[in-house]
């Protein structure tokens, strides 16, 4: 009996010197794998950019490419993803997922501009002009309010970023707007229906091949601008070292040289490294 005892004893032993030397060896596990959903350009870049130097921070980034920005908020919430990065403050502000999400921290701006196939120049705008807009509430309020900075429009003060049409004082060259999703806009400047399209900046780059800053016919400033894009968290995420840890790698100085040297001031960093 006792040698049996003692038989076991060293059995089991043996063993927890394995497991513990088993333990030491590295696991997949010791990688965080976070997934993160982006609209293509600049954002899906500057993910992948930086993804290299995240896995050194044991942080692996998986992008899930998406154009319609209704639903990438969702996506989040529903816990499809860890996290996206697409959006400014007051799309995330004006979405139904307003509660659930929290912008963790602003990387860039992207100036909203006017382009047309057909018009020169802002000055050739004419009576009645069909200007296609954004659909969504912040972006096509934004719209709105860069038509207004050029002297085109009056819109009610009280209605702020999220004016509307209904929301238009005063209009003297009586222009017509046709709203659509924010990702089709590209594709009006080709529709002989519409004369001019106020477009989202990211769209530009991802399904033209126009310069922002040299083919928009008027174009938003930068300074004191509330549309800065960033990357947003669930709630209960705002203080998790990993999301912290790539908040820190989206502000660091080699993603502020990044989108310097990318976009030719299209894309502009608002975060000093």
């Amino acid at each position: 009996m006792k040698k049996l005892l003692a038989l076991s004893l060293l059995l089991i032993t043996a063993l927890a010197v394995f497991t513990a030397c088993s333990n030491d060896e590295p696991e997949e596990n010791d990688v965080t794998r976070i997934v993160i959903g982006a609209t293509p350009r600049p954002h899906l870049e500057i993910l992948n950019y930086i993804a290299p130097y995240l896995l050194e921070d044991g942080i692996e980034i998986v992008t899930r490419e998406f154009t319609d920005f209704h639903i990438i908020n969702p996506a989040v919430t529903q816990g499809d993803l860890d996290a996206n990065y697409f959006q400014h403050a007051p799309f995330l502000n004006a979405s139904p997922q307003a509660d659930d999400l929290y912008m963790l921290g602003l990387v860039h701006i992207e100036p909203m501009g006017a382009y047309s196939h057909t018009l020169n120049s802002i000055d050739e705008l004419f009576e009645g002009a069909v200007i296609a807009i954004p659909n969504d509430a912040t972006n096509g309020g934004r719209a709105l309010l860069l038509l207004q900075t050029h002297g085109l429009l009056t819109v009610d003060p009280a209605a702020g970023v999220v004016a509307a049409i209904s929301d238009i004082l005063e209009n003297p060259l009586n222009l017509q707007f046709e709203q659509l999703d924010a990702a089709l806009l590209p594709a009006m400047l080709n529709d002989p229906r519409v004369d001019m399209a106020i477009i989202n900046t990211n769209h530009v780059l991802n399904a033209t091949n126009l310069n922002p800053m040299r083919d928009s016919l008027i174009i938003e400033a930068t300074e004191n601008n509330p549309f800065s894009n960033g990357i947003a968290v669930r709630v209960e995420d705002a203080n998790s070292e990993v999301f912290l840890t790539i908040l820190r790698h989206l502000q660091s100085q080699r993603v502020y040289d990044f989108i310097m040297r990318e976009y030719d001031g299209a894309v502009l960093p608002v975060f000093t490294p």
